[in-house]
């Protein structure tokens, strides 16, 4: 077995970047198994919960930013009929199993794939309805950076949207909560992952997360407003949605281009 990654806080912004790649390079496999298995598969019903908030009424298009296996892109085009979505990613070997898995529920006219980073997205101000990550600002050192470009490319009211799994706030749950990040779910990994040890960085990553009243506020300082938490089994995973004012000026143009 590998031998395990750093603490979270006890690296640089670059080395955590390099540490991410790593990790979901070579979990890519078993990827979407483990989250199912490991998750009694909430992490879909949370996704599924996390589309039905969602609301298209100009461009009809979705941001999903670090995408990895495509899951919410696919499920909010599923659900919603006349919306198309990009999905973004930095690590190509996921996108590779998200290609498959479009092109196999025949979904290649409305899910595009683009490899890019989250602090610099590719495209024009006002280009998207909805921007959303599922499960992956807690692997961006830059946060703030990543809300606001969000931001930025979603139109004036439109929705920037977080889910995240976090640790419950219930020292009850919260007890328990470790106990499964820590022990049960690097032993189980190690049953079916060629790269146990990633799951011990992911589980530091969900632990050093803020509580989700602080990244609410890191939201509110990213320029957005509104901001909605929404709480999903007992807290362990928490769904948060914010908007872009509807004055807010436009800034310079980046030259991006679809």
């Amino acid at each position: 077995m590998k031998a395990k990654y750093r603490p979270v806080t006890d690296v640089s912004d670059d080395e955590r970047i390099g540490i991410v790649k790593e990790v979901f390079s070579t979990v890519t496999g078993r990827y979407d198994f483990l989250n199912h298995f490991l998750s009694l598969r909430r992490d879909v019903a949370w996704r599924r919960f996390a589309v039905r908030k969602m609301r298209f009424y100009q461009t009809f298009r979705l941001l999903d930013v670090a995408t990895g296996t495509g899951d919410l892109a696919i499920q909010a085009v599923r659900r919603h009929a006349q919306v198309r979505a990009v999905g973004l990613d930095f690590v190509q070997t996921m996108m590779d199993v998200a290609s498959v898995k479009i092109e196999g529920k025949d979904l290649t006219e409305r899910v595009r794939l683009l490899r890019g980073d989250a602090l610099d997205l590719p495209f024009p101000e006002n280009h998207f309805d909805v921007a959303g990550i599922a499960f992956g600002i807690r692997n961006i050192p830059n946060k703030m950076r990543a809300l606001e470009e969000m931001r930025r490319v979603v139109v004036p009211g439109g929705q920037v949207m977080v889910l995240e799994t976090v640790a419950p706030r219930s020292p009850f749950y919260g007890k328990i909560y470790q106990l499964y990040l820590n022990r049960i779910l690097p032993q189980a990994a190690r049953l079916f992952s060629q790269n146990p040890a990633a799951y011990h960085y992911l589980a530091d990553s969900i632990m050093h997360f803020p509580p989700p009243e602080v990244f609410a506020g890191q939201m509110e300082k990213a320029g957005l407003e509104e901001i909605e938490r929404y709480p999903l089994d007992f807290g362990i995973s928490c769904l948060f949605v914010g908007h872009k004012p509807p004055h807010i000026a436009p800034s310079l143009p980046k030259g991006h281009e679809r």
